[in-house]
This record gives structure tokens, sequence and C-alpha cells, in this order.
């Protein structure tokens, strides 16, 4: 038996030789872990959203064009964020459907808004997409007379500097316009991407179309149901443009209506060129704007004037009933179990909603506030077209006569429009207009640019899948390569266990590794 006592010295455990590992050795490793990380992520990062930092939209109106240079402030996220101190617009007259009988000048009153963009965007300017959007003014042209019109424009684009492709400037349906102004709105309202039963419907009375585009869950036809998707939510929306529904393409017609058949609407006679208008007040000599059709296709005004004999004043209650007339006239041809508003089917309006343009203008005319009840607006009315013109122009004195006199018939027209076709209560407050939500104007250019650019993403996110999907020996390598290393870098790098055992043969202390 061995006396411990006689054994040579137990060897320090801190004095034992520890491995060491030369950096070289290390430099593959890391190398490698370095360009497994790049790979992945050139792979899988999300295109940024500040990739350009500004975006130009050109909106081709009926009565107008604007150019919007939006400015987007850095930083990542999926949805944009505005940056208001580089966010400008700028607008002309008249639009470029005023240009029908000669379509190959239209791009020259692009010109002005170019340089406008141009000072605005600066050195940026090659890195910066600008797109031409047109709307219900070119909608009415005929076809040809529109293509040479766009073709006009994409010249002047072509050459300014900007990032452009001709499929940039073209006509956008009306359900187009109604969604984006959707995506504006809730943008600003900071409900994008969120339930859709929290986001806001929104209604746009322009010049020559409405837009409606709202959430719902209601059965929608195909023509007017559209999907849209933002972060994790897709949306199920109704969006529905009503040609000629616009307000001043809607008192054109009632004035045409009138003209035609020298209607009694007041119960009063009508004598030869002279007519009863219940949308105007007592006093005013009438400006009739009569529409004819051009030989290119454009609506084309003709002002006729009257002063209707023996005219009581302007009525409320019978240019409301004249407005549901023109708003229900093709409902006769109505092919569905029921028709809100001509002969188009319009879910049942449900949660909060916006109307803006006309509709926020009439509502600023007579000092409404921003949430005021469609029966505010309906005294407002009734007051407003009894009245004596003399009186009207004394009290308005800061706006044109035509713009006064407008305010008869846009009043009843929104009552007979939301109340009295799309079943919007009086009393209901549910329906704010505005054509703001905090700094953030409300336009459909910016639900524009804003989809093109979440597009963007989402079409780099499916070509890398498409990537993936079709490249699987890759991803194997860089799963099997990153697996492969950080079990390596776990084996080197962990602390060895060391045992001390005595070696009776050798007749001294060995240090062994445990494992």
């Amino acid at each position: 038996m061995i006396d411990p006592s006689k054994l040579p010295p137990r060897p320090s455990r801190t004095s034992s030789p520890t491995p060491r590992y030369p950096r070289r050795r290390l430099l593959l490793p890391i190398s490698a872990a370095a360009a497994a990380a790049t790979l992945l992520y050139l792979l899988f990062a999300p295109a940024s959203a500040t990739s350009s930092r500004f975006g130009i939209i050109i909106d081709a109106g009926s009565s107008g064009t604007r150019i919007h240079v939006f400015g987007f402030a850095d930083g990542g996220g999926e949805i944009p964020t505005l940056d208001l101190d580089r966010t400008a617009v700028m607008r002309v007259s008249p639009g470029l459907s005023s240009y029908a009988e000669e379509p190959d000048r239209a791009g020259e009153s692009l010109l002005g808004l170019v340089e406008f963009a141009k000072g605005k965007v600066g050195e940026n300017r090659r890195d910066t997409e600008i797109r031409l959007m047109a709307t219900a003014g070119l909608r009415m042209l005929d076809g040809g007379v529109r293509d040479r019109i766009l073709e006009s424009c994409r010249k002047v684009l072509k050459s300014s500097g900007f990032r452009f492709q001709d499929d940039w400037a073209t006509v956008i349906p009306g359900s187009d316009e109604g969604i984006y102004a959707w995506v504006a709105a809730n943008y600003a309202l900071g409900t994008l991407g969120d339930d859709p039963l929290k986001t806001t419907g929104i209604i746009e009375l322009g010049g020559a179309s409405a837009q409606l585009t709202f959430a719902s869950d209601e059965l929608i036809p195909p023509e007017s149901s559209h999907e849209l998707k933002f972060s994790k939510t897709t949306y199920k929306l109704y969006s529905n443009s009503f040609l000629h529904f616009g307000q001043n393409v809607a008192q054109q017609s009632l004035n045409e209506l009138l003209r035609m058949k020298g209607a009694k609407l007041s119960g009063e006679s009508s004598k030869e060129g002279v007519f009863v208008d219940p949308c105007t007040p007592k006093g005013y000599s009438h400006s009739v704007e009569t529409l004819e059709v051009t030989t290119g296709g454009a609506l084309k005004s003709k002002v006729e004037h009257h002063q209707p004999a023996g005219h009581a004043g302007g009525n409320f209650s019978e240019c409301r009933s004249a407005a549901l007339m023109l708003l229900q006239k093709e409902k006769g041809n109505c092919l569905y179990q029921q028709c809100r508003l001509g002969s188009s089917f319009v879910p049942e309006l449900r949660g909060h909603f916006l109307a803006t343009e006309n509709f926020f203008f009439t509502s600023k005319f007579f000092g409404l506030s921003q949430t005021s009840a469609l029966s505010d607006l309906m005294l407002a009315g009734e007051k407003f077209c009894g009245e004596d013109w003399l009186i009207l122009k004394d009290k308005y004195h800061n706006s044109g006569d035509e713009d006064i006199s407008r305010y008869c018939f846009s009043s009843a027209y929104i009552v007979a429009l939301l109340h009295d076709s799309l079943g919007v209560p009086l009393n209901d407050r549910r329906i704010d207009f505005a054509n703001q939500v905090g700094d953030v104007q409300i336009e459909w250019p910016l639900g524009a640019l804003i989809t093109q650019r979440m597009t963007k993403a989402s079409t780099h996110s499916n070509c890398v899948t498409a990537m993936l999907r079709n490249n699987l020996v890759l991803l194997f390598f860089v799963a099997s390569a990153v697996l492969v290393l950080g079990a390596w870098l776990a084996s080197r790098w962990r602390r060895p266990q060391l045992k001390t055992i005595y070696d009776l043969e050798k007749g001294r202390y060995i240090i062994m590794r445990v494992g």
C-alpha cells in the first residue's frame, strides 16, 4: 500500500498549462460568421422605407393640376413617416381636360410645376420618382384625345431630370382615388395597419365626381370590392366613384334640367327664356352653365344669363328635392336588391367618416364646426337660401358673387346626398367635415405615395421568398454553416474540465481532460 505522505507534492491547478488558441485560428471562423450574417441580412432585411427621401405625385384634376412634393423622415418601419417641413404643393389652372382641342400642348402646363418641384427636391432629383395621375376630368374625354394629352405630359416629365417611366402617367379609376384618400385619412389618424373596425371611412365631394370608401363586412359586388394589406392586416374595402355626382357637375346638370324643361319647381309659372331656380337667392342674376360636348369629347360649358322674373327667392326644401331627383334619376337601372345612390350598390355606412373637399368647404362657409350634424347644415342652408341677394353680398363681401350663389345648392345637395340617399341620420355626429387631421392634409396623392412605397416593400419581400424557394441549396448551406460554426466556437471557447491523477508506473502526477 502506498503511503500518501511519500508522494511528491500535488501540482497546483492554477499552475497547470491552459490551452492557448492563436489568433490566426480564430480569424477564419470569425470571417465565416461575418459572411453568413451579411448574407442572411441581405436575404431577409426588408427594403428601407427611406431609400428615397422624396416622392412626387401630380394630381391632374378636372378644375386644375396640383403637384405634391412629399418628404419623408429618415428611419425604418413599414409605413413611412411624413416630413412636413419638406412637403409642399403648387396648383395651376385650368386642368388638363381643358386642352381637349389642343392636346399636344397639354404638357406645357406642367413646366412651372416641374420647376417648383426641382426647387424643393434639389440634388435628390435623380433618386426621386415623379408620377402623374389624372382623375375625373380626363376620364370624361374621348380615348384618343386623352392619350395625346398624356403623351404630351410624358415628354415633359421624361426631360425633367426626375425618375420617370411612361406608365407612371396615367388616368386612375375613381375607385383608386377613393382608396388612396382612405389610406391618407387613416395614415393621418394613426389607424393604418390597425383593426378594420377601428378605421375611418372617407367620403369626398369633388367638382366632377364623388368618392366613397370604407371597410365593410357586407357582401360587396366584385366591381366595388377591394382588398388592401398594410402590415399584417388585410382590409376588405367598399370603394366606388360616382362620376357626374360632383358638386359642380351636379349643379350644371340641374341648371340644364331647369332650362330644358322649364321646370315649375317653385309652383310659379315659367315664361319663355326664364326659369325658376329654387337653388339661388332672390335678386341674383342667374348665369346658367350648360354643358356641350366638343369634337374631342370634352365637356365645354356655355353660359346663359337669366333673371327669374317674380322669383320669390331660394327655397331650400325645393332645392333639396331637385337635388335628390338628380341623385336618383338612374335608380330604374338598379341591378341589386337596393341602390342607395342612383343605380349603384352602397353598403350601410357604419363607423366614423371624414367628409372632405366640398363637404368641408360648405361647412366652413356657414361657420359650422367639424363635428356639426346634418341638421345644423340644414338650418344654415334654409336661412341662406331664403335670404335676399343684396343682404348676402354684404354679409359675405369677401367672396365672389358666383361663389356665394353656389352655397344654397351645395347645402341642399349635401343633405340630399348624405341623408336622403345614403341614410345618415340628421342628428348623427359620426361624420367629421374636415380636410385636415392635425398638420396632415387629407388628399389622395398622399395615400397614393404611401401605397406605392408599401407595395415596393411587399414586392421586395415576395422576391426574397421566391429566391429562397428556388435556392434551397443556398438556404441549406447558410443554415448548416451557421450551425456548424456555432458548435465549433462553443466547443473551442468552453473552459476545459481537468482532473489530476497519480501515475504509479511513471511515478508522477498527470493532468487529464475530462470528457
